[in-house]
């Protein structure tokens, strides 16, 4: 368990680096050609999203995974503006570009999702059933919320952040003049997903439904951990030297050539991790303190999980997946069951596709995004 645990973190701090402050945006992303924008949040964060498309085109979410940013949509955010989509990517805070104060500090604090959290009850959700990796069977477990060491950078943090920046930069953009424009879709990837689903909890209302691209049902959280009275303190403890000393491994490891080998283990589709790839993940998150936030992150061993938030999920805002069938990280059963839940419509998996589908095999997820997007809008527009 502990050799796997280090394996992970390895792997996550070489190919994802983030922290310091509020670093200086480039113009253009290399990866996409696209302007890099910034919006001002809560408590004076800034964070950077791109955009392209018609500006009366349907809006579109692109939702990252964890430690990757928006230019990781490279293939998607073209191809859906292309298909007639108002496209947007963004760098979940404390991610890519993004502002990434100190999780203890004032301005953090102040923007914590988990403040909704007002009583010692909010902090697990009892004997929630759960997938497994073969998905032929469930089991029971409680589902810890909070942080254990109080950080701000969480699901709750991050769902609040795409309800503001859906209310404020994408919908006002677009006014209102049909229904399906004062909604938006959420398209997500691996851990992003469980920001996007908690985002359309908290307000359903402002979303048409989420397509998910490999969901990720991280095996780091105490839910998920086998025996997890005897396994969880040895995490801990390795959680918190990767937090107090971890920062010349992160040094030794964050290198071009070195990222290059570890995403590999993710692609399937190994042609697909070429140098802009390893740039654009490398390049916005070498910023002065990175490490910090990723030792931290590592330690969120807590949160919502896929199954649990799916179980309470609005019956009109549907769900549809995708994933590689070769994901050496998502198990396929798992996902495969997730379609056993009313709001899940539709699943596909595809072989010889890693945890990565949109970036390795757009060929294939473009056409069912957008057959779902289509679906979705037509709906609303029917209703």
């Amino acid at each position: 368990m502990v050799h796997r645990f280090i394996g992970i973190a390895v792997a996550f701090v070489a190919n994802t680096v983030v922290s310091g402050y509020t670093p200086v945006v480039p113009p253009v992303s290399p990866a996409t050609s696209l302007p890099n924008q910034v919006y001002d949040w809560k408590e004076k964060q800034q964070i950077r999203y791109q955009v392209d498309g018609p500006e009366d085109g349907e809006p579109v979410l692109l939702v990252h995974g964890l430690f990757v940013n928006a230019d990781h949509w490279r293939q998607t955010i073209k191809a859906a503006a292309a298909e007639g989509y108002r496209t947007y990517a963004i760098d979940l805070w404390g991610c890519g570009y993004s502002s990434k104060p100190p999780y203890n500090s004032k301005e953090a604090q102040a923007v914590n999702g988990e403040n909704r959290f007002t009583s010692p009850s909010d902090n697990i959700l009892k004997n929630i059933e759960l997938g497994t990796a073969s998905g032929k069977n469930t089991r029971i477990a409680d589902v810890d919320l909070r942080h254990p060491v109080g950080s701000p950078y969480n699901f709750y943090t991050w769902s609040e952040l795409i309800t503001d920046f859906c209310e404020n930069v994408v919908l006002k953009d677009h006014g209102t003049k049909q229904q399906c424009r004062q909604q938006v879709t959420l398209v997500s990837n691996s851990i992003g997903t469980i920001s996007s689903l908690q985002a359309v909890l908290d307000k359903p209302d402002m979303f048409r439904g989420v397509f998910v691209v490999s969901p990720n049902f991280r095996e780091l959280h105490s839910a998920e951990v086998p025996f997890s009275n005897l396994a969880m303190p040895v995490i801990r403890t390795v959680q918190k030297w990767l937090r107090t000393e971890g920062q010349p491994l992160f040094d030794t490891l964050a290198k071009p050539g070195i990222v290059k080998q570890i995403l590999k283990e993710p692609y399937v589709v190994q042609e697909a991790v070429d140098d802009v790839l390893v740039k654009v993940l490398l390049d916005p998150l070498l910023t002065e303190g990175a490490s910090d936030v990723v030792f931290d992150t590592l330690s969120y061993s807590a949160g919502p999980l896929p199954e649990q938030q799916l179980s309470q999920f609005p019956a009109n805002k549907p769900v549809w997946v995708c994933y590689g069938e070769d994901d050496p990280w998502t198990p396929a059963g798992r996902v495969q069951a997730l379609q056993k839940l009313p709001a899940v419509k539709t699943v596909v998996g595809w072989d010889g596709v890693g945890h990565c589908p949109h970036d390795e095999a757009p060929e294939l997820v473009h056409p069912l995004l957008f057959q779902y997007l289509n679906h979705v809008c037509r709906e609303k527009e029917s209703s």
